[in-house]
């Protein structure tokens, strides 16, 4: 199930704020609603920002409403008392602001009714349509459900890939290998995860952890400056987990038939098990298996294959048994 949107500390005046150069913004009327935010139960009903921001729609006059050509034209075609009606009911349930663009003019009305119910009124130059989608994105990348996890989260054949287990196995390691083997860095120790889509988890670094790496005995390593600019990712999406166990992990499982999965801001990723031990060698198991999810990816699933194969086999076999009795 899709989290809700996160929307708590999104008012007026923070999208006002963060929007105004991007959509040209001017205030025109409702100083006093600046507080003004999405009511708690819109944003429970909303699937995503797409039911939050929209045209002028009168069956949903909680959202954010906007006004283009369309919306004006339709407005002034109205007589007085219908204009009247519809004004009221469209601030009655207090949308967090309205927003008039195209470069139009709001009507007098729409201003002295913005006025005297202290609802924020917004002009912008920009078109209708761009400031509805600039807006749902905006929604969506401020009130995305988020997470922090520990681990190593790396860009591995071009493939997210977060790489955990307990404190002393050695990710950071693996880490440093995997990016000696030409692959990026994103994050270690602490990955903020935000979901921004239905399917689409974004795992980013923290600011104060940006480039850095800690390796056991050797400290903080710049990862950036010791093998460059292509050495480092910004952000990726998460699309495989790795974690790695310990040799005796009772719950590990040699041939698992399957899919293994970790549910992650209310989303399955793929997950697999890889055991540490002696000789082994991590870096090449770890982009086994990223290669393979890629196969599995693409509908090719080696172990159903081969279990095909066998039942083919076997099927053959008790063929030609049947046979044999019968001559």
């Amino acid at each position: 199930m899709t989290q809700p949107l996160n929307l708590a500390n999104v008012t007026a005046q923070t999208l006002f704020d963060d929007n105004i150069s991007e959509l040209k913004l001017s205030w025109i009327a409702g100083l006093e609603g600046a507080d003004n935010s999405f009511s708690a139960e819109a944003v429970k009903l909303a699937s995503s920002s797409s039911d939050l921001v929209g045209h002028l729609n009168l069956i949903h006059p909680d959202r954010m409403q906007v006004f283009g050509v369309p919306e004006i034209n339709y407005y002034e075609k109205l007589d007085p008392e219908n204009r009247k009606r519809e004004l009221a009911g469209l601030i009655s349930l207090k949308p967090p602001c309205l927003i008039v663009a195209d470069g139009c003019e709001p009507h007098d009305d729409l201003v002295l009714y913005c006025q005297r119910s202290s609802t924020p009124l917004f002009k912008s130059s920009t078109s209708a349509a761009e400031v509805i989608d600039r807006l749902r994105m905006y929604l969506t990348k401020v009130g995305a459900p988020r997470v922090t996890m520990h681990g190593v989260f790396m860009d591995i054949l071009g493939m997210g890939v977060l790489i955990t287990g307990d404190s002393g196995l050695g990710k950071s390691e693996l880490g440093l290998e995997l990016i000696s083997r030409g692959h990026g860095l994103v994050a270690d120790d602490a990955v903020d995860f935000a979901r921004l889509g239905p399917d689409y988890i974004e795992g980013r670094c923290p600011p104060i952890l940006r480039d850095l790496l800690e390796v056991r005995g050797l400290g903080l390593l710049d990862i950036r400056t010791i093998f460059g600019e292509t050495a480092v990712r910004r952000r990726m999406k998460l699309r495989l987990i790795v974690q790695l166990v310990r040799r005796n992990d009772g719950e590990f499982e040699r041939l698992p038939i399957d899919g293994q999965s970790i549910d992650v801001l209310g989303f399955p990723i793929r997950s697999v098990k890889i055991q540490v031990a002696a000789g082994r060698n991590l870096a090449v198991l770890v982009e086994a298996a990223v290669r393979n999810t890629i196969l599995q990816l693409r509908g090719i699933d080696t172990l159903k294959e081969f279990m095909e194969r066998q039942r083919q086999l076997m099927a053959s076999e008790d063929a030609n048994k049947n046979q044999s009795r019968l001559i």
